[in-house]
């Protein structure tokens, strides 16, 4: 695509330059799916996924735009094998019945400049929930290879126990070793569907 095709894709939103309709597939090996939890009450525990696809589909009216994106739940990786066994267990993912877990788009809002609010439904061990993110949209560019990219920087918090991952122990001083809140942290980049 020459620079003068890529440049008719792009539009406006209150300012915002974004893409033409289209379809756009998450790369995954320049995304991160990942999550922060308190541990001990004094230390944060990061962690991601690092198998799961998705797709963006960028309507005619930029905010009647979606997102639909699944996860496999085995694919946990905290750089600890005995913790992500744990995660993958009955007492929290339970992988091997769920294998899946999946985010469905059903709203989204331009809230200023570059920043945006993506609501949708979470679904986790079979329990679905809404949930929103903030999202920056990073911009449009088109790679040496001529296709079309797009980036995202998002961020949310959800309840675990909203989704039955209830495993817990208590502290002699109070509080639980693993924080009920989990912090979202996303990267995304997508190409435009040939």
């Amino acid at each position: 695509m020459s620079s003068t095709a890529a440049e008719k894709e792009t539009r406006e939103l209150a300012g915002l330059t974004i893409p033409g309709p289209g379809t756009f597939s998450i790369d995954v090996t320049h995304s991160h799916v990942g999550f922060v939890v308190r541990h001990m009450k004094v230390a944060k525990v990061r962690g991601q996924f690092t198998d799961y696809a998705g797709t963006i589909v960028l309507a005619e009216d930029p905010l009647e735009s979606s997102v639909d994106v699944a996860v496999r739940t085995a694919s946990v990786d905290t750089r600890e094998e005995n913790r992500d066994n744990h995660l993958r267990s009955g007492d929290f993912f339970e992988s091997d019945t769920h294998p899946e877990m999946s985010f469905r788009s059903t709203k989204l809002e331009h809230v200023g400049e570059n920043e945006l609010r993506l609501t949708g439904d979470l679904t986790i061990k079979a329990v679905t929930k809404p949930i929103t993110l903030d999202v920056e949209f990073d911009g449009v560019v088109q790679d040496p290879y001529g296709n079309e990219r797009i980036g995202f920087s998002a961020k949310g918090e959800l309840d675990r126990f909203d989704y039955g991952l209830t495993w817990n122990a208590a502290l002699e001083a109070g509080g639980l070793v693993v924080s009920r809140n989990v912090a979202i942290q996303l990267e995304v980049e997508a190409t435009r569907a040939s």
